[in-house]
C-alpha cells in the first residue's frame, strides 16, 4: 500500500491532535445533553470510534450508510441504505463526518435529518474540500478539522476500491494507482 502514497496530508500526529480538539470541545458544548452522535458509513469508521472514545460525557451513537455511487462514479442522486435506528426527534444529535467533497450527501443528510425534528442539528467533518463542491451546495460544517486540496486522498477511513482505510494516516494517492 505504502508505495501507492505520492505524499502523507496529515500525519496520524496531526488527525489526533484534532480529534482531541473535536472530543473537549464536543464534551463541553454537550454535557448534561446526552447527544447521538451519527457516522455515515464507511469512511468515517476510524474518525468516529477516536471522537466518541475521547468524548468525556454520555453519549449515545449510532450510523448510516448513503449510496450516491453507480460503478466509481457519482450518480448525483443519493439513497438511503441503512438508516438510523432511534427516533432523533427531540435529540441533539451530532453529525461525524470523515470528507465534505462534493456536498450531494452531506446536503441530503442533513436534509434529511432535520425532516426528523432533532433538538439541534451539528456537522463536523475531518476533512473539507472545497474545490470539488457543487454549485448550489451552501451547507457550512460546524466544525472542520482540516482543509484540503483537490487531492485523491486515501487511509484513516477514506479507500480506493476498499483499500487503503487502514492507514493511521491521510495520504495522497499516486495517480497511477487509481488511473489504471
Amino acid at each position: 500500500m505504502e508505495k501507492n502514497i505520492e505524499k502523507v496530508l496529515l500525519s496520524e500526529e496531526q488527525i489526533q491532535n484534532k480529534v482531541a480538539e473535536f472530543a473537549a470541545i464536543l464534551s463541553e458544548e454537550y454535557a448534561g445533553k446526552n447527544p447521538l452522535f451519527v457516522g455515515v458509513l464507511k469512511g468515517v469508521v476510524m474518525f468516529f470510534a477516536d471522537v466518541v472514545r475521547k468524548v468525556t460525557i454520555p453519549c449515545e451513537m449510532d450510523f448510516m450508510c448513503l449510496s450516491s455511487y453507480g460503478g466509481t462514479t457519482t450518480t448525483g442522486n443519493v439513497a438511503v441504505k441503512k438508516d438510523l435506528s432511534v427516533d432523533i426527534k427531540g435529540r441533539h444529535v451530532v453529525i461525524l463526518e470523515d470528507i465534505y467533497d462534493t456536498g450531494n450527501s452531506l446536503a441530503f443528510l442533513h436534509k434529511y435529518l432535520l425532516s426528523k425534528e432533532p433538538a439541534s442539528l451539528k456537522i463536523c467533518t475531518l476533512l473539507d474540500k472545497p474545490e470539488r463542491r457543487k454549485p448550489g451546495i451552501t451547507l457550512k460544517p460546524e466544525m472542520v478539522g482540516f482543509t484540503i486540496p483537490n487531492e485523491f486522498v486515501v487511509g484513516y477511513g477514506l479507500d480506493f476500491n476498499e483499500h487503503y482505510r487502514n492507514l493511521p494516516y491521510i495520504g495522497v494517492l499516486k495517480p497511477e494507482a487509481y488511473q489504471k
